[in-house]
């Protein structure tokens, strides 16, 4: 053997040690899914149930009073509607701090709610006016 030769085996190593041919085993892969429910537990027989008392007549609710609670912005908005000639919606406007949308959202929503019945008119000054029939 040359001295070239020499030194490439020794740097390979040693040629007569083969590797495993065995591979690792490893875990088989299970599929990415939520687990599977646990079966439910055995339900208590009739027996076993306690026994129900007996249901007892609820008392019913007092009637409400017709109408706002005293002070409330409804209170004051149905105190101004419920004049012979109405209200204005600046009249409204400037008694309350609203703006124009707000006023006219409040008597399509709130006072329908309360069972308000508005009536909406145009004044002989062209002024939108507000009134609850009665």
């Amino acid at each position: 053997m040359t001295s070239n030769e020499q030194a490439t085996t020794e740097a390979s190593g040693p040629a007569a040690t083969p590797k495993a041919t065995v591979k690792a085993s490893t875990a088989a892969r299970k599929p990415r899914v939520a687990p599977a429910k646990g079966k439910a537990a055995k339900k208590a027989s009739p027996s076993q149930k306690r026994a129900k008392t007996p249901k007892v007549a609820k008392k019913a609710k007092a009637p409400e009073t017709a109408g706002p609670r005293k002070g409330s912005k409804t209170a004051q908005v149905v105190a101004l509607l419920q004049r012979k000639s109405g209200a204005t919606l600046t009249e409204i406007m400037d008694r309350m701090g609203w703006q124009k949308h707000t006023v006219r959202g409040f008597m399509a929503g709130a006072m329908k709610k309360a069972g308000y019945t508005v009536e909406s008119f145009k004044s002989d000054k062209g002024e939108r006016t507000y009134r609850i029939n009665q």
